[in-house]
């Protein structure tokens, strides 16, 4: 048997497999780096070497030898002075990266403190003076401009003398304020106007390492943003001042009583003590604070010598210590100002269109038309009336209500009564729409019949009304239509009904608004129509939306207008048939700037010859009833106005172009809203309680 021998395998070439050679041939990633790094290096010590050569010495001396080389003991670990200098320049470098970049990524918040920037709103009488202020923060904002240069200078030397040359931040405050609070856990000051501006609006009042070191970079990128004046006047207008104020305007009518324009040096220097801490330096509070308070006073004066501020003459004016006021004058809101503001801020609201956020904010100065000497004349008559009611009728005056409107031709509330204390009553009487007008609102009939005529046959034309002419007046005579009687639902003829069942035949129209003789002015609706004399009342200043059904009651009053609209309507007719709606609010502001207020114009609601008989019919009703306060000339007229029911007694006239109107009324809030009998409260017919107030506050003086 033949045994074969498998052949040996191929030997292996010296190079390997041909795939083997090229992958041996091809250089790792490590060799390629090395190599291409060996390369660039031999490049650049070719290119650069021969330039470079000379610092070669240097860059070998300032190498680090560490531990020092010849050098013995403990001397061997001490660094040379070389080494010294490398590290101080690599750490200035280091600090000069970190601050760079902080800087860079140091961006200004876009959202403001809320709190910062909140300020009160300021009511104002209608010559100008302050009337109240609301809102959680007393704060006003002055521009720039209108605070006083030395009033500046006072703060400025006070706080930050070099405010206008340094760069915004005070790097030996800064080191200090951040020594104290590492090394002694506290704080101190030392920061520039700037740095407190960016502390108020943009940051908290912690006093930590951080919120400085924040405070510092956004204080560095403010000041390249914004003009030293932006700033300052920022500062002077969210700084704390004491008294519960915010800002130098605020501060200066808690202390003194005065707009910021008006102070002087001297005084400016008092409130520029405050910014040190008004709980130190608030003269008012004890005899340390007082001694302090002076002794600032005093540096801050002739701190201002010392930079050029104030002369040396100047100062010596200076000598006495000025006094604040004990107590700020603080124009909070009281009992009936509560009313007053109510209204005024509704209205401005609503008309300037005022989110409840921004009114919030503040900053509003509302100037209201609000006659100062008026509004006292009206309170007072109606707090005397309370008060004898309380006396003569004590049962009845528990339930009873007093509301007042005074308003102008040209639409201005001047004056209104909203009840005794808007914090146990919320409600404004002179706004509520509470009970009916009763035969106040015959004018409005009166005026319908004048503009539009009667129809005695359905479909037939108009025929035309005169203050002369006749209708019957005797007590209960049914009213008709053209087809007759008016029946109600219960099957009876209707029938209007004179105070004291009084009865007077045929008496002329003018005759019968001026005696206020119901029966002729109840058939006259109808005859005019329901819709005419709802339409010339709603043109005249009513509400639609206080109307009553339109039945015959109509004709006799069953409206509920506030005494603001009943005022308002009666003014139409003294405008001579023109009518402009009621506002309390003239001009508006924020912060200097004046805030788009529309102003209501003056429309025709009835034609003049028209109102001119009405308003010649209500002077007829004053002489007739109230002789003494009509003499003949005089410009006055009114009427008043009683119910049914008697829950209800109006009066409203008009005298030197300002009609007043005044209701008076019985509700037992606690039981119901249902009007109740006046019981007395009212008076005799010939001399009413709401005509007593009406004479008293028509002519204040």
């Amino acid at each position: 048997m033949q045994l074969r021998v498998p052949p040996p395998p191929p030997k292996p070439s010296p190079g390997g497999s041909r795939a083997e050679r090229r992958r041996n041939a091809r250089p790792t990633p490590r060799e390629r780096l090395t190599t291409g790094a060996t390369g660039l290096w031999s490049t650049l010590s070719a290119t650069l070497g021969p330039r470079l050569a000379p610092l070669a010495p240097y860059a070998r001396r300032l190498k680090p030898a560490y531990p020092r080389p010849g050098r013995a003991d403990w001397r061997r670990w001490i660094p040379s002075w070389r080494q010294w200098t490398g590290a101080t320049l690599s750490g200035f470098g280091l600090l000069a990266v970190f601050l760079g970049t902080a800087y860079a990524m140091t961006g200004i918040p876009t959202n403001l403190n809320s709190f910062a920037t909140q300020q009160d709103n300021v009511y104002f009488w209608s010559d100008g003076t302050p009337m109240a202020r609301t809102g959680w923060v007393q704060r006003q904002n002055m521009p720039l401009k209108d605070i006083p240069e030395q009033v500046r200078w006072a703060v400025l030397a006070a706080e930050n003398a070099s405010f206008y040359s340094d760069p915004g931040i005070s790097v030996k405050g800064i080191s200090r304020a951040v020594w104290r609070t590492i090394g002694e856990g506290d704080t101190e000051g030392g920061s520039t106007i700037t740095q407190q501006y960016v502390k108020n609006v943009y940051l908290t009042q912690n006093q930590t390492v951080s919120r400085k070191f924040t405070e510092a970079m956004i204080s560095l990128k403010l000041d390249n943003r914004m003009s030293k004046d932006q700033i300052l006047e920022g500062y002077l207008n969210t700084s704390w001042f004491g008294r519960g104020t915010y800002g130098i305007q605020r501060a200066s009518q808690a202390y003194y009583g005065e707009d910021v324009s008006k102070l002087n040096a001297s005084q400016a220097a008092v409130l520029a003590s405050m910014l040190k801490g008004a709980g130190l330096y608030d003269p008012t509070l004890s005899a340390a604070n007082h001694r302090r308070a002076v002794a600032r006073w005093s540096w801050i004066l002739d701190r201002m010598v010392d930079i050029g501020k104030l002369t040396p003459a100047q100062r010596a004016r200076y000598t006495t210590f000025p006094e604040p006021l004990k107590t700020g004058r603080l124009y909070d809101t009281g009992k009936q100002s509560d009313y007053l503001v109510e209204l005024a801020q509704s209205y401005a609201k609503k008309t300037a269109h005022i989110s409840d956020r921004d009114f919030d904010l503040g900053g509003y100065q509302i100037y209201t038309t609000f006659d100062r000497t008026r509004e006292a004349a009206l309170t007072g008559a109606v707090t005397k009336a309370r008060t004898e009611a309380a006396k003569t009728h004590p049962d009845a005056a528990k339930d009873a209500h007093y509301g007042a409107a005074s308003v102008t031709a040209d639409g201005r509330i001047v004056a209104v009564y909203g009840g005794p204390d808007h914090r146990k009553q919320g409600y404004n009487e002179s706004n509520a729409t509470t009970v009916q007008a009763g035969s106040a609102f015959l004018p409005f009939v009166y005026a319908a019949g004048l503009e539009h005529g009667v129809h005695k046959t359905r479909g037939g034309p108009a025929t035309p009304v005169t203050p002369d002419t006749a209708y019957n007046g005797d007590d209960g005579v049914p009213v008709s239509t053209p087809e007759g009687p008016y029946w109600d639902r219960s099957g009876k003829k209707v029938a209007a009904h004179n105070d004291g069942k009084r009865s007077y035949g045929q008496i002329p129209l003018g005759q019968a608004l001026a005696k206020s003789v119901n029966t002729p002015f109840m058939q006259l609706g109808l005859d005019t129509g329901l819709d005419n004399v709802r339409a010339t009342a709603v043109a005249s200043g009513l509400l639609s939306s206080s109307m009553g059904p339109q039945t015959p009651a109509m004709s006799l009053g069953n409206a509920t207008p506030s005494a603001i609209r009943m005022a308002g309507g009666y003014a139409t007719f003294a405008a001579g048939g023109t009518h402009t709606e009621p506002y309390s609010v003239s001009r508006i502001t924020r912060n200097g700037s004046r805030v788009p207020l529309p102003v209501p114009g003056a429309r025709r609601a009835v034609p003049e010859t028209v109102a001119q008989q009405v308003q010649q019919a209500l002077t007829d009703a004053v002489r007739t009833t109230h002789p003494a306060v009509a003499p003949p000339g005089s410009e006055v007229s009114g009427k008043d106005g009683t119910t049914e029911n008697d829950t209800a007694s109006w009066y409203t006239g008009t005298a030197d172009s300002v009609t007043t109107s005044v209701v008076l009324y019985r509700i037992d809030l606690g039981k119901s809203l249902e009007p109740l009998p006046l019981e007395g409260l009212d008076g005799p017919p010939a001399d009413s309680v709401p005509f007593t107030i009406w004479s008293a506050a028509a002519r204040p003086k």
